[in-house]
């Protein structure tokens, strides 16, 4: 790319929501056209309606092409020209439309390699949502980074779902992606149990889980009563945690980071990052929406650019192993605390 600069592809979501207002009071500030060349996907008119409405100052520079944006500038890459009505608050098949083509010029386009990463702009749920896939699905702030074993599951159908491949397929993607996407070297991963007392899937599946990934040289540990896990501060001395499904990981987390949090998908070769929140109808076009997450997507997504490529550079030419390595089992010993007594005292960092 003729910039050094990262290129920063983002979707405008649902053009009745937030997603105009988070995005534009977010690239406000100066300092983030030193950090990264912005291209928003999506439409000039609807993007100038939004700025007017609520009085913002974000000027944008409009282009058809990838290729043509502007290291300078807010980039606003036309996805498509047809008028779309706007309705501050009202989901409507028409606003859905609007994101679903930008949505797909920007997968268009990241599969052409023209810009670094993705950030998607809020949308109404799907009510069918995709069942599973192999990529794992995390939430990260601050405070906790939580990754789902299932996910869009019903509970009747959650304990069928997990089984002992599954629970360490994921546990190994975010192992690897602790380390590639946010460069902790020797990552801590808690499992949390399923059920609220030791039961069947804690016994056959999620401990001969926990053993298969420690095998592996993965520090997991668990599995942990979730209630309890999180009510006596334990996931502090952890650098992530693995729920078993959506509510387990999703409640948690959003009342432990309420704001600067985030959802990505680790597992896949591109980086795409989303801020941890929908559309906000009830304040669409208010002036009233909270930038932060969006924000603090761009900043995660350009961190995780950056991790992957310090981490894939040494891979791509590595040195001859000249000795044997013995894991060290310290550690693992300090977090093999029994059930009984788990919840008694955190263990030491």
């Amino acid at each position: 790319m003729e910039d050094r600069k990262i290129r920063v592809a983002i979707t405008h979501g649902d053009t009745n929501g937030i997603g105009y207002e988070v995005i534009l009071k977010a690239l406000e500030d100066p300092m983030m056209l030193e950090l990264c060349t912005p291209i928003i996907y999506g439409s000039p008119k609807v993007a100038s309606y939004h700025r007017k409405a609520m009085e913002l100052e974000t000027q944008f520079y409009t282009i058809n092409n990838a290729e043509d944006a502007n290291p300078d500038k807010v980039n606003l890459l036309v996805t498509f020209d047809e008028e779309v009505k706007v309705d501050f608050g009202q989901p409507t098949d028409e606003s859905a439309e609007a994101a679903r083509k930008a949505m797909a010029r920007a997968k268009e386009d990241l599969q052409k390699g023209l810009f670094d990463v993705l950030i998607t702009g809020p949308v109404k749920s799907n009510p069918n949502p995709p069942r599973e896939d192999r990529a794992l699905t995390m939430m990260a702030s601050d405070m906790v980074r939580i990754g789902l074993v299932t996910t869009h599951l019903p509970i009747k159908e959650v304990a069928q779902a997990i089984t002992v491949e599954k629970i360490v397929d994921k546990g190994t993607i975010f192992h690897t992606s602790l380390r590639r996407d946010f460069r902790i070297s020797s990552p801590r991963i808690a499992v949390l149990a399923l059920n609220p007392q030791q039961g069947t899937e804690e016994e056959q599946v999620i401990k001969p889980a926990v053993e298969a990934l420690e095998a592996k040289g993965i520090q997991a540990y668990g599995p942990y009563v979730a209630d309890e896990f999180f009510g006596s501060g334990l996931y502090y001395d952890f650098d992530g945690v693995l729920a078993m499904y959506d509510d387990q990981g999703v409640v948690p987390f959003k009342t432990l980071a309420p704001e600067y949090a985030v959802k990505l998908k680790a597992g896949i070769s591109a980086v795409v990052v989303t801020p941890d929140h929908g559309p906000a109808f009830d304040i669409a076009g208010k002036g009233e929406a909270d930038e932060q997450s969006m924000r603090h997507a761009i900043y995660t997504a350009i961190d995780m650019f950056r991790h992957r490529a310090d981490y894939d550079e040494p891979l791509s030419n590595p040195l001859p192993k000249l000795y044997h390595e013995k894991r060290e089992d310290g550690d693992k010993a300090r977090f093999a605390i029994k059930a009984k007594d788990q919840f008694k005292t955190p263990p030491e960092k």
